[in-house]
């Protein structure tokens, strides 16, 4: 009997033991599937949030990166339009766009103003804009030494009526009928007629580092799809022209008589052609509202010859 009992007890022990480790185990196992069922959630949401911290500065960066590029080496200042000091700051940036126009201005290391850039020229909106009865945003434009003679303006490198200010990042002396009535005034009438230009670039160099009077002006501007490149001495074109021998033959570009034909058309078939147009001392391109226009051949009919 007493054989029997501890027999008993013997089986009973070992049934509980048995039992003990099952429901232990059961219990491990659906802790360690729990703690790895967090671990997978954390790690998509770790992983939801990288993406998002990584996409945004991609989309800045490519926001960010083409005046990144063009301001690189310059120190990037804002200065009022109106401003009339006449200084300038060296290996500086500035807008010289009125209003949201965005016209960039650089200066070399010498404070001289080298280079104006704008992806697209927009004219003066005087309906809309503070402009004066004279047709400008400011009564006076900066004094940048050299101005101060009788036969230089201040002259801008984008004119009031193309959008404009008249700081000294926009203005250089410039000899006054070359800014009135020649070059620079012919390429701002162009760009008005059209309606604005794109692309548009000057490049501005000096006989020296110590003049802020430029030497030369080149101009590079896209109208109607035509690209055009205007380059010119910062001198008198009458005189210029007077000494080789152009001004009397020169017709009056304002003359629509008929009658003034024959001094362009050398071999008087009716019709003008560029060179004959350019040995008159015409100035390219002829636009659609020039009186020569009619007699020249438009092949491409968008409105300008000899761009």
């Amino acid at each position: 009997m007493k054989k029997n009992m501890n027999y008993l007890i013997l089986l009973l022990t070992i049934f509980l033991t048995v039992g003990c480790a099952n429901v232990e185990e059961t219990a491990n196992t659906d802790v360690e599937t729990d703690s790895q069922e967090v671990t997978t959630v954390e790690s998509m949401n770790n992983e939801e949030d990288t993406v998002t911290k990584v996409d945004e500065p991609v989309v800045e960066e490519t926001a960010t990166q083409a005046n990144n590029d063009l301001f690189s080496g310059y120190k990037r200042i804002e200065v009022d339009g109106g401003d009339l000091s006449g200084y300038r700051e060296a290996n500086v940036v500035v807008d010289i766009g009125f209003g949201d126009r965005e016209y960039w201005a650089f200066t070399n290391e010498h404070g001289q103003l080298v280079r104006v850039v704008a992806d697209e020229i927009i004219l003066q909106d005087d309906k809309n804009e503070p402009v004066t009865s004279s047709g400008r945003y400011y009564s006076d434009e900066a004094k940048v030494p050299g101005v101060e003679s009788p036969v230089l303006d201040e002259g801008h490198i984008i004119a009031d009526s193309l959008g404009g200010v008249s700081n000294a990042y926009n203005i250089t002396p410039q000899e006054s009928t070359l800014n009135r009535h020649g070059d620079q005034a012919y390429m701002e009438d162009v760009i008005r007629k059209a309606g604005g230009a794109t692309n548009f670039e000057a490049i501005i160099t000096y006989p020296n580092t110590d003049t802020q009077i430029p030497s030369r002006y080149q101009y590079t501007y896209k109208v109607k799809g035509n690209v055009i490149v205007d380059t010119f001495d910062n001198v008198n074109p009458d005189e210029v022209n007077a000494s080789l021998g152009l001004t009397e033959s020169k017709p009056s570009n304002s003359t629509s008589s008929n009658d003034d034909i024959s001094s362009v058309d050398t071999n008087g078939n009716g019709q003008v052609t560029i060179k004959e147009a350019k040995e008159a001392g015409y100035k390219m391109p002829i636009t659609s509202d020039h009186w020569l226009y009619p007699y020249m051949d438009d092949r491409d009919g968008d409105g300008m010859v000899g761009e």
